[in-house]
């Protein structure tokens, strides 16, 4: 019996012995993976410092270059239209030099008459109506209508 207790002994030795090597590999493995997720937290802050730092830095110019590129895009659509604005009045400068446009403008605007003309303006009857109820104005001089319109603006 002697012998069987020793080897029952070694075999109970040797798993003992045996679970705690496990047990210290299982250990060193943790302590191992502990230390790379240490190392890949600590690069992982330090990666994210950098791109938080990189985003500061570049967000006022980038704010900057939207806003000019807006204003450059502005003043071109202004340069376009002063343009538009410069060739209409070279046309307009162009048809005053004719003197055929002259007259008709002379004719439209200031009622003008070659000689030997007869000019006629044609009243709209409305407005000549309205003018001869409104208490007579058209029986007194421009001037006095003009005082009264005047005098009536002050009293609203």
């Amino acid at each position: 019996m002697a012998g069987k207790d020793r080897d029952r002994f070694s075999t109970a030795t040797r798993l003992r012995l045996l679970g705690e090597q496990t047990a210290a590999r299982v250990y060193r493995s943790q302590t191992r993976r502990q230390a790379r997720r240490s190392r890949l937290t600590g690069r992982a802050a330090f990666l994210a410092l950098v791109v938080c730092s990189l985003v500061v830095a570049l967000a006022y110019p980038m704010r900057q270059y939207v806003s000019q590129r807006g204003a450059i895009s502005d003043q071109r659509d202004r340069m376009a239209e002063a343009e538009q604005h410069v060739e209409r009045l070279r046309d307009e400068k162009a048809r005053l030099q004719d003197e055929m446009y002259i007259r008709r403008l002379a004719r439209e605007h200031l009622h003008y008459v070659l000689p030997g003309e007869t000019g006629y303006t044609m009243i709209d009857p409305e407005v000549a109506e309205k003018r001869r109820t409104d208490e007579g104005s058209a029986d007194r001089p421009w001037y006095s209508n003009v005082w009264e319109g005047v005098d009536n603006a002050d009293r609203d």
